[in-house]
């Protein structure tokens, strides 16, 4: 058992082997160093309760970070069990099924291509956290969304001040060395040290990792609590949207309530932070809204995948692409509209045909090999009869 135990854990240290953490622990190893050094500095913590409080605040801000950003890592999003199907045989009708996992997508749940699973409520694939974030570590990753703001902010304002008292202290007195007792410094709680060019360079570089993730996972947060609040993830968001164009392209007069928003903001906030730090649902049955029942959304996503066959159309390679990250070759607009994301590049040889859908900037795959590459490599076929038809019998079944 111990063995067993063992090596799952070497498995989900891997996790941290990847750019997506050690950036993150990186940046979050700086700001809290330097600002504990700095904040030592102009604010001694052991003479004054101000000084304490602060330096305990700032100790409290980065193992909650660290906390939260653990457990959304190494808990991970919860996954549908392999073969899994529905207790009722004949609600498989209902249901995607997934020929990598050998059993069928419960509701909500979507498969993800780097975790090669499928995941539980997937909001969506995150490389930070190097996994998923999904029904299990939802709440984990949101509350690290908003305490990673809180704490660089925090950060901020100890290396501002720092920063303004050191130059203060450089103008007032001249750039000569100074050479201080410790002593004093502790015990003159208003008296700072003024440090020399490479820890000004530190506190600087400190700062402005503090704003920019500020910024940057602030914004995160504020999506995040959108969809949450409506019960929903980023995925179905997206569903829902596409719902509203295909009812609004067929004029089919249905009109598409998404189940899972219970009416009230509250339960909606419920369903994914609890005082135990486990959802409420299992990740398979869900709480419905009332005229919904549990294959809603799923009945809808069978229609869209229709829907897209519908809309499929073929293209032929003119140019070969060798599903390199970042297409240089291929023009500087490709370039700079290549998606900046883990997603796969297909490559391409000259002549093959692909079936695809329409993208606004590059085509994505619609066959069984889903990915992206450059729009200019390919033209639309001319028309063809037989595609046609097959087209025209897809719309008829819609």
């Amino acid at each position: 058992m111990w063995s067993v135990v063992r090596f799952e854990n070497l498995q989900e240290l891997k996790r941290m082997c990847h750019w997506g953490p050690i950036i993150a622990l990186s940046v979050i190893a700086v700001c809290s160093t330097v600002a504990i050094m700095d904040s030592v500095c102009w604010f001694w913590p052991l003479d004054t309760a101000g000084g304490s409080i602060n330096f305990i605040v700032l100790i409290n801000w980065t193992v909650l970070i660290l906390y939260n950003y653990f457990n959304a890592m190494f808990v991970g999003p919860g996954y549908i069990p392999l073969g899994w199907k529905p207790e009722n045989p004949q609600e498989t009708i209902y249901l995607q099924d997934c020929k990598i996992c050998q059993g069928y997508k419960s509701p909500r749940s979507h498969h993800c291509r780097k975790c090669n699973r499928c995941v539980m409520k997937m909001d969506h694939h995150c490389p930070w956290i190097n996994n998923c974030c999904g029904h299990l570590n939802h709440a984990y990753f949101t509350s690290f969304l908003i305490l990673a703001p809180l704490g660089c902010i925090h950060v901020s304002v100890i290396l501002i001040m720092t920063i303004y008292v050191q130059l203060y202290n450089r103008i007032s007195f001249g750039w000569s060395s100074v050479k201080i007792d410790m002593s004093l410094a502790k015990r003159d709680p208003h008296f700072t040290i003024p440090f020399g060019i490479y820890a000004f360079a530190a506190s600087l570089f400190a700062l402005g990792l503090a704003i920019g993730t500020t910024i940057a996972v602030g914004m995160l947060f504020f999506i995040q609590m959108k969809v949450i609040l409506r019960n929903k993830t980023s995925i179905e968001m997206w569903i829902e949207e596409k719902a509203k164009d295909r009812i609004q392209y067929y004029q089919t007069g249905e009109h598409f309530i998404f189940p899972y928003d219970l009416g009230s903001k509250w339960k909606n906030f419920r369903q994914v932070f609890t005082w135990s730090g486990v959802p409420e649902a299992d990740g398979i049955v869900w709480p419905v809204r009332q005229g919904s029942h549990q294959y809603s959304l799923t009945i809808e996503q069978l229609k869209q995948k229709a829907d897209k066959r519908v809309r499929s159309v073929h293209y032929k390679v003119i140019e070969g692409y060798s599903g390199a990250c970042c297409p240089i070759t291929k023009g500087i607009k490709t370039f700079f509209t290549t998606p900046y994301t883990e997603e796969p590049r297909i490559q391409l040889r000259k002549g093959e045909l692909i079936l695809a859908t329409r993208g606004l900037r590059y085509v994505d795959s619609g066959g069984r090999e889903r990915g992206w590459f450059p729009k200019r490599c390919v033209e639309k076929c001319p028309f063809n009869p037989t595609i046609e038809k097959a087209v025209e019998e897809e719309k008829k079944d819609l």
